[in-house]
């Protein structure tokens, strides 16, 4: 288990930065780490269910839980998922291929991440 060695929430560009020592950073965006919360309310008791609309979701608030994990409170009201630090650990390191499946998931369900747009299939 890594536990970084900073960890910086900026409010104006939606991120949460994570340094592990002086070489190595990841900035993770608050859409992607709300998509990816290992609360039961997104993961489904082992049955995910797919986040839409997160496009403008930010990060109001991070907080320390224990010595194993972060509380991330997002301005959509979800404040439910302990992100651990393996965990965050791994959204960091496959954060392009976590996030290139999401959105693959979104378009065969035929939803948006813009809580603006809502699709509607016809069946003919």
């Amino acid at each position: 288990m890594r536990i970084p060695t900073a960890i910086k929430l900026h409010k104006a560009s939606k991120t949460l930065e994570l340094h592990y020592g002086a070489d190595e950073q990841y900035t993770l965006p608050a859409e992607f780490l709300r998509v990816h919360s290992p609360s039961a309310e997104v993961q489904g008791h082992g049955h995910p269910i797919l986040q839409t609309g997160k496009l403008n979701v930010g990060l109001s608030k991070i907080e320390p839980a224990g010595n194993y994990a972060l509380k991330l409170s997002f301005d959509d009201g979800h404040d439910s998922g302990l992100f651990s630090w393996d965990y965050l650990e791994q959204l960091a390191l496959r954060q392009a291929e976590l996030w290139r499946d999401y959105l693959a998931q979104l378009s065969a369900a035929g939803k948006s991440r813009d809580p603006n747009v809502s699709a509607v299939k016809l069946m003919l």
